[in-house]
């Protein structure tokens, strides 16, 4: 029977799954209309879920240290050129009693993956923070562990944890890393971080260097076995002291896409209007709501030392006072018709157990 882009748009709002070549004849031939009646189906789909909430996210990088060399990635351990920095736990927390002041109730703690924290130290911030706002919850985002230390994580209250696969497919991913790297420990780490009871995130990077579509369909039938809870994606933007300094960088357009196909593959999920949408087009976030996000993430790391992060050129947001990012954030979402909310912005999942 004939398939035209709005029945494989309902088919897969209805079953949550496409064929392998109709998924990729949907990312790779939408025009306009399909684009919008795409766009349409996943913001009734979310709203079915979450009404015209939106979640704020603050997060605080607190490391620009990495010991990995991943060849996209500003802050790879070989950029000489990179500003390092480490944050101390007492202006970690400063940066969440700032944030809490603005309504924020979900703290992303992300940084590269720098051995000079320990378990212990990671355990003691994430402790630290709970002990003073019981009702936040806190997102980790520090890379490849043991199983053993996601669960110490998990125990003194660390309640999600945000690991992006960047791509699910062992070729493509050695074309990305180093030799070190394995894309087999990366998945096991999202499972073990699964089995443990965190709220789990991944995601990829859309238009990376050498990405196909089938890339893209492999990622998501992965996605599909693994259920996240949350998933990060944002477009690819080249770094310009990193190997892939003259790729081609990913399209706002490809993104907003996959954004509106996860929304019909996952409803209850919780997808950020990343800062790369931002930085690829001026109302990129504006647009990722209105493709099916439900999440924000504004940055609430010390002004002085944002600059060091920067995993790709042009990231936006790294000169503005934290109220002032809070603020613009809030106006950006009301003109789109949604709305911030002061909320952990729990998946529907976990509201209820997810409470210590």
């Amino acid at each position: 029977m004939y398939m035209n882009n709005k029945d494989r748009i309902l088919r897969l709002r209805e079953q949550r799954v496409l064929p392998e070549e109709d998924f990729e004849t949907l990312l790779a031939t939408m025009d306009p209309d399909d684009e919008q009646f795409l766009y349409q189906n996943a913001r009734e789909v979310r709203e079915q879920i979450y009404g015209k909430e939106v979640y704020l996210r603050g997060i605080i990088e607190f490391s620009s240290f990495c010991r990995n060399d991943c060849y996209y990635c500003g802050i790879r351990k070989s950029n000489r050129k990179a500003r390092r920095y480490h944050l101390t736990k007492e202006q970690i927390l400063s940066c969440v009693e700032d944030g809490y002041r603005l309504d924020f109730r979900t703290f992303v703690l992300q940084s590269g993956e720098d051995l000079s924290y320990s378990e212990q130290d990671i355990c003691d911030i994430v402790s630290s923070i709970r002990s003073r706002h019981p009702d936040c919850a806190v997102t980790l985002s520090i890379g490849e562990k043991t199983k053993e230390e996601y669960q110490a994580y998990f125990d003194v209250g660390a309640q999600r944890y945000l690991l992006r696969e960047e791509t699910a497919d062992p070729a493509h991913y050695a074309r990305l890393h180093p030799a070190e790297l394995s894309l087999a420990h990366r998945l096991q780490c999202l499972w073990d971080l699964r089995e443990i009871g965190y709220q789990v995130g991944c995601g990829i990077m859309v238009g990376s260097p050498y990405q196909t579509w089938q890339n893209v369909i492999t990622d998501l039938l992965f996605m599909r076995d693994l259920q996240p809870q949350m998933i990060g994606i944002g477009p690819f933007i080249h770094h310009s002291d990193t190997p892939f300094r003259f790729e081609k960088d990913g399209t706002l357009e490809d993104t907003l896409h996959l954004l509106g196909v996860l929304r019909l593959m996952f409803p209850s999920s919780l997808l950020p209007a990343t800062t790369a949408l931002g930085t690829i087009h001026p109302h990129g976030r504006e647009m990722g709501i209105l493709a099916g996000a439900n999440v924000v993430m504004p940055n609430l790391s010390p002004r002085e030392v944002r600059t060091g992060y920067m995993l790709y050129d042009g990231k936006i947001c790294t000169g503005d006072e934290a109220a002032e990012c809070r603020a613009c954030m809030a106006r950006r979402i009301a003109s789109t018709g949604y709305h911030v909310v002061v909320s952990r912005g729990d998946h529907p999942d976990f509201r209820e157990k997810d409470i210590m």
